[in-house]
């Protein structure tokens, strides 16, 4: 069976450790680091919004399984990012609700978790592994492209922005089969200090 459970990995002197609520302080700092929650097209919490944030997350397991990003060094939350809507029996999963603080962005924090995440669904015999952004989240869209996943379309009409309005979705995924050379180029890019 596909089983996915609160598990830590570490990789490139970043850690994902399964969210908790002692890891509030440190979460809302991070978002605080760019004020990230007033970009419209992104999910991270209001400080004041932080500790709900982390009680929705883990309200919502098993099909959802949250983590902070920590970086080792400093023992410093600088971000968040999930499995979620695990599907066992036909083996999908997505990798989504992520968001780093404004200081790592375009670093090898995103990269390392991605490698982290990607190898643990795969490694645990999920088939297909997905990615969902914005239409209008260019810069999510570039970065879930650099890693070489496929973009399979837009879902019209999707889902709820935090302003009220409806977003379309752009979906893409990465099959068992193409994870031997999207894996390849990950750590290729992250050798050479590239980010995606």
């Amino acid at each position: 069976m596909r089983e996915i459970s609160p598990v830590t990995l570490e990789l490139n002197g970043v850690r994902l450790e399964p969210l908790q609520p002692r890891h509030t302080d440190g979460l809302r700092a991070a978002a605080s680091d760019g004020e990230l929650w007033k970009l419209r097209i992104t999910s991270v919490p209001e400080p004041e919004n932080t500790e709900q944030y982390i009680a929705t997350a883990l309200e919502m397991r098993p099909s959802r399984l949250a983590f902070a990003v920590i970086d080792i060094a400093s023992d410093k939350v600088i971000g968040c990012t999930s499995l979620h809507d695990i599907d066992p029996l036909i083996g999908r999963i997505e990798i989504g609700y992520t968001w780093y603080a404004k200081s790592v962005q375009r670093s090898h924090v995103n990269s390392s978790c991605k490698l982290m995440l990607l190898t643990h669904a795969f490694d645990k015999g999920y088939e297909l592994v997905g990615f969902r952004t914005d239409i209008f989240n260019h810069a999510s869209q570039n970065a879930i492209e650099r890693l070489g996943a496929k973009r399979d379309g837009v879902l019209r009409h999707h889902a709820l922005r935090r302003d009220g309005t409806v977003r379309d979705t752009v979906m893409y995924s990465i099959a068992r089969g193409e994870w031997p050379q999207v894996k390849a180029h990950l750590e290729y890019r992250l050798a050479r200090g590239r980010s995606c």
